[in-house]
């Protein structure tokens, strides 16, 4: 067993007044074990990203990654850019998500109500998983609805999507069009963590694919794209139109055979998502959970 690395995270600058702090996607690497946990073998194998919102002093940490040294790795860049005062928004309350809180924890850390009731049930998991969250700690500011921030002098919006995990929180910046997404929408394709509510998740992706957003950053996607300039909108349908086909698949045997490449050929050919090869087994698992749902 050895300790989380940072040796390959990078920084990017996407977009004014935003930093992106990447990880993973390496071949040949893992970051913590050679045994499986979920470190390597979920976020770190296809690739995770938590971001900042920073203007002078002030900064919003949108996620505290996947290890306490990742997210000390982020707190150190901040303050190096002259940061002061950190605030933190957590996405949802899955572990490659909220496992570098304890850096934190003399910041504010928001999260939706439902992330922080979630947190407090699942405690004993996280905290004695592989690798362990531990202490974990817990978000000291909730909200529900809509949440508006300042950080400086640029306006961000938490909005709730229930997609992906019903506690979902996504980050909006109206003045420029942007959508820090979470796990909400993801490059190859989401992953579907509760089965039992696709229906519902679809039904947000819907509702999402009127917002006036002009570029998205995903926690999990392409290095790529994510350094220059984020995804395009159109990721949004090309994530309602898996999610719809994953729905059809119980009724479908044809459909759920197929693999990623020919489940997803139309909005590959389009290049809204990039072909990653490790979302295959993500697809083929994606599928399994929808069709025993229904059994």
């Amino acid at each position: 067993m050895m300790a989380p690395s940072t040796s390959t995270l990078r920084v990017f600058h996407p977009a004014a007044n935003v930093f992106a702090f990447y990880d993973g996607r390496v071949p040949g690497r893992r970051a913590y074990s050679t045994e499986p946990n979920w470190l390597d073998d979920g976020a770190y194998a296809l690739g995770i990203c938590s971001y900042a919102i920073v203007d002078g002093e002030q900064a919003l940490i949108y996620d505290t990654h996947i290890s306490l040294a990742h997210a000390r790795a982020i707190r150190t860049y901040l303050e190096s850019l002259g940061v002061r005062e950190m605030r933190v928004v957590l996405s949802h309350w899955h572990d490659d998500h909220v496992a570098g809180n304890e850096v934190f924890s003399d910041c504010e850390i928001i999260a939706h109500w439902l992330t922080a009731e979630i947190l407090t049930e699942r405690q004993v998991i996280l905290e004695t998983g592989n690798p362990p969250i531990f202490p974990l700690i817990h978000p000291n500011r909730t909200w529900e609805g809509e949440l508006d921030l300042d950080i400086g002098g640029v306006r961000v919006q938490l909005r709730h999507a229930d997609i992906h995990s019903r506690d979902g929180t996504v980050l909006v910046l109206p003045a420029q069009r942007l959508l820090f997404a979470g796990d909400c929408l993801e490059d190859t394709i989401t992953y579907v963590a509760e089965p039992d509510r696709l229906e519902i998740h679809a039904e947000a992706l819907r509702a999402m694919s009127k917002w006036k957003i002009s570029s998205i950053y995903p926690n999990h996607g392409s290095p790529d794209r994510i350094e220059h300039s984020g995804y395009p909108v159109a990721l949004v349908d090309a994530t309602m139109s898996y999610v719809e086909k994953l729905c059809r698949c119980p009724c479908d045997a044809e459909l759920a055979a197929l693999d990623l490449h020919a489940f997803a050929a139309e909005s590959l050919a389009a290049g809204a998502i990039t072909y990653f090869p490790p979302y295959e087994a993500v697809h083929r698992r994606n599928v399994e959970a929808v069709c025993s749902e229904v059994r």
